[in-house]
């Protein structure tokens, strides 16, 4: 699973939080692996869907067999259902059992004790009523009510009808009788009967179609290799199929029939990603066939259910967005890369979720570095290891953790984001022959089965012959990263340099194998160091004094860190040091000191760098109030604006020169107000305002009739708000209620309040509010506290003053109104 964005919603919604605590923490229970008294062995599935009531009747024959004990008992995980009948498949007859439900568990009396190897056929038939029943998500997964109907009814115009599943962590088990496990395992048989004009998804193969007579057909999908319940998936809708290949196996893609088109931008790197995979784990992508759906109001990023992957709307993207970059990119590496490490070898518990998580996640470093070069892959290194320290509470979490208050809390940038930092240095340990042939060996010998993080370290132990305890023992079942604090002392004339390393964490200190790289006239060499200390030092003998010494030479360590090195010697390191981390450390050191000479020269210089993500960076550092900087600099952003090949640092470009206030950039801006990028457009739209507000607005009103998303939507919005277009409002209403819970949704609620706090005409300024409050309801229920004080005391109480200074009958009137929208808030809590 790809978690949404949910955490950075809140950054913009909080600037800060601090939670008292009075009273001690209870610790979190420990959670054991599940005990086995019975296993899955088949699931066979027949439903249909009463789209009015929103429920599912089903009828399930599974098969289990005791997993060693004898047992005259069977326990299934079913939630919110009416049972009605429960029975023993003997033949061609089933026989009644006794059984007991309370709407979670179904306790079964068998006809007999059955003995380790016995397999039994139990038969129920049930309705399963989802929305009925009331269960709490997580951050990543924002409920668990496992089927999902989506505009059943058809009542909302503007949005398709759809079903689908979510089965993590433990939601199956709403919509189908099961042992809600992941250590489970199954084949599975899904026969759906759906109304003929709807196309329908799961796991397997699809194996046979029948047309009913009442104007339904029903679709058999048949997965004849095991996986997890959590891993069950069916989706019904509209859907446009377009179909790719991989060595024989169905490869397709599900979306919306307008994103038909531009289906394979999105999507189409999915068969050269299955051989990528198949080639550094040793393991041939598994499974009968690969399938990818999206799925409106999805409830988190994006699904790895086995061979039919959801993803959320966002993943919809059309031409103009697709120029930009396509930004699913990463998510459909990641539910790829699930299909070894999750779906194929399956972490026992969630306990062990990392196994699951920190693959998919360091996948995304792999996919990138593989595709588009070593400086794309260490960004997405960088920038997930970033993630996993932005929050100081992961500090305190174990990567492999037995003791928490909910399964759901396991979802989190400790098991993502740290473990996917802790596969990088191990792989930079190992090396990588090491480490491959080491995760080969973990998913061969645990294929279609359960594994602990002691069956992975004992795979790459028996591959390099190491032992390392060690390393698991700090980074899986410890917690926290080192915090280093580096100094050099130089003594020419003995000839020395002493790099000396204090550990300053709070927490245990930290085994940690690095290199460190010494530069010397031009020449570069390499010494291998072990930090175990609160304070080491290490001492390196020279017959020039070096131009920089480079500790961690191959920016690989998972840490905080503070490099107290010269202007000098991080400009000696930009040029020749050279990977993306010393770069970006240069760059960021450049940009906190730009009233140096050596750093505006340095800034200048990483405009052109070879990686257009540094390229950004740089624009977004440059400081425009400094003369010298912004000297230097002019003609080279002016060249970026109007050449750089990618359309991101055009844009970014553009929006540093609309700071340099110079009209005859007017020219510049004018033509990227019409550039195919939203990006480009919706910069140059914004930096148009900043030299000619009147041309700015009538570029919008020309636009007002064409689609508008990301940076153009936003520009638009925000030259309206600024010059009250209030015949922008029905527009950009109607496209901000029609985006899915994201990032671009949230920015926007700042310059839409400004539009509608202009807006005169009554019945706008009420829908444009409805569709804030709709947008305020939709966040999940762990962020509300926060968010809903945003949105209520600074967006819309910012309309409300300004219906407030009109004065007015009519404006007084929707005072009320938004008074009592704070107030249904309230009541809801």
């Amino acid at each position: 699973m790809k978690k949404g964005l949910y955490v950075s919603l809140l950054a913009l919604a909080v600037s800060g939080a601090v939670i008292a605590q009075d009273e001690p923490v209870k610790p979190s229970p420990y959670r054991e692996t599940p005990t086995r008294i019975n296993n899955l062995v088949h699931t066979r599935l027949d439903v249909s869907f009463d789209y009015d009531k929103a429920w599912l009747n089903g009828k399930a024959w599974i098969t289990l067999q005791p997993h060693f004990y004898p047992t005259d008992s069977l326990t299934l995980d079913a939630k919110g259902m009416d049972i009605k009948s429960v029975g023993l498949v003997n033949g061609s007859k089933t026989q009644p059992l006794t059984f007991k439900y309370d709407g979670s568990f179904l306790r079964i009396q068998l006809n007999k004790t059955y003995n380790r190897g016995e397999n039994y056929i139990v038969y129920i038939d049930y309705t399963a009523k989802p929305n009925e029943l009331k269960v709490a998500g997580s951050a990543a997964i924002t409920d668990a009510k496992g089927l999902y109907f989506i505009n059943p009814k058809g009542e909302e115009k503007n949005k398709p009808t759809q079903i689908w599943t979510q089965g993590e962590t433990e939601a199956t088990s709403v919509w189908c009788p099961t042992i809600d496990k992941p250590g489970q395992k199954c084949t599975e048989e899904i026969s759906m009967t759906v109304p003929a004009k709807y196309v329908t998804l799961s796991n397997g193969k699809l194996v046979n179609q029948k047309n009913n007579s009442n104007g339904t057909r029903t679709d058999t999908w048949k997965m004849e290799l095991p996986h997890s319940p959590y891993l069950f998936f069916m989706g019904v809708g509209d859907y446009a199929i377009i179909k790719d290949a991989y060595k024989g196996k169905e490869v397709s893609y599900y979306v919306e029939k307008e994103y038909a088109p531009v289906a394979r931008t999105i999507f189409g790197n999915t068969p050269e990603m299955m051989a990528f995979y198949s080639r550094i784990t040793g393991v041939e992508y598994p499974w009968v066939k690969y399938a990818q759906i999206t799925g409106r109001d999805y409830v988190s990023g994006a699904m790895e259910n086995t061979t039919a992957t959801l993803h959320q709307e966002s993943a919809q993207q059309d031409a103009r967005e697709l120029i930009d970059e396509n930004r699913w990119e990463d998510v459909i590496a990641h539910e790829l890369f699930h299909h070894w490490f999750g779906d194929y070898v399956t972490a026992e518990s969630w306990s062990n979720l990392t196994l699951n998580e920190s693959f998919a996640d360091y996948s995304e470093t792999l996919w990138n570095e593989y595709k588009y070069g070593k400086d794309a892959g260490a960004a997405a290194n960088y920038s997930a290891m970033n993630g996993y320290l932005a929050n100081p509470e992961n500090a305190s979490k174990d990567l492999a953790r037995f003791h928490y208050n909910d399964k759901e809390d396991m979802f989190d940038a400790v098991s993502y984001q740290k473990g996917g930092r802790i596969l990088n240095m191990l792989r930079n340990y190992l090396g990588d022959s090491a480490f491959f042939k080491g995760l080969n060996n973990y998913l061969t010998t645990n294929k279609f089965k359960a594994a602990e993080v002691h069956n992975l370290r004992l795979a790459f132990e028996e591959v390099s012959g190491r032992d390392l305890n060690w390393f698991f023992n700090q980074w899986y079942f410890g917690a926290g990263h080192p915090k280093l604090d580096i100094d050099y002392k130089f003594d020419d004339a003995a000839g020395k340099v002493s790099v000396i390393i204090n550990q300053t964490q709070e927490s245990s200190l930290f085994q940690l194998p690095v290199a460190v790289d010494i530069y010397e006239d031009g020449k570069k060499t390499r010494h291998n160091i072990t930090i175990t200390d609160k304070s080491d030092t290490f001492t390196f003998a020279y017959k020039k004094r070096p131009d920089l010494v480079n500790v961690d030479g191959d920016k690989v360590l998972l840490c905080e860190k503070k490099d107290n090195k010269t202007a000098e010697q991080f400009a000696y390191q930009y040029k020749n040091a050279g990977n993306y981390v010393d770069r970006r450390e240069a760059i960021e050191y450049s940009a906190a000191h730009q009233d140096v000479a050596v750093a505006q020269t340095l800034l200048v210089s990483a405009l052109k760098d070879p990686y257009f993500g540094l390229r950004i960076l740089t624009l977004g550092k440059l400081d425009m109030k400094n003369s010298a900087i912004k000297a230097a600099a002019e003609k080279t952003v002016t060249e970026m604006a109007a050449k750089d090949p990618k359309a991101l640092v055009r844009a970014k470009a553009i929006e540093v020169l609309a700071r340099y206030e110079n009209a005859a950039n007017k020219g510049i801006f004018e033509k990227g107000v019409k550039d195919s990028s939203y990006s480009i457009a919706g910069a140059s739209l914004e930096a148009l305002a900043a030299v000619d507000n009147e041309a700015a607005v009538a570029a919008t009103k020309a636009m007002l009739g064409q689609p508008a998303k990301g940076g153009l939507l936003a520009a638009i919005t925000a030259v309206a708000a600024k010059n009250g277009i209030e015949e922008a409002l029905p527009t950009i209403s109607q496209t901000f209620g029609s985006m899915g819970l994201s990032q671009s949704k949230f920015e926007m609620l700042q310059p839409l309040s400004m539009l509608i706090a202009k807006t005169k005409n009554s019945e706008q300024v009420k829908k444009g509010i409805d569709l804030i409050v709709e947008f305020r309801e939709s966040i999940p229920a762990a962020y509300r506290n926060q968010t809903d004080a945003y949105i209520n005391t600074m967006v819309l109480q910012g309309i409300e003053n300004a219906k407030k200074k009109e004065n007015t009958p009519e404006s007084l009137q929707l005072v009320e109104y938004i008074k009592s929208k704070k107030e249904a808030d309230k009541k809801a809590f």
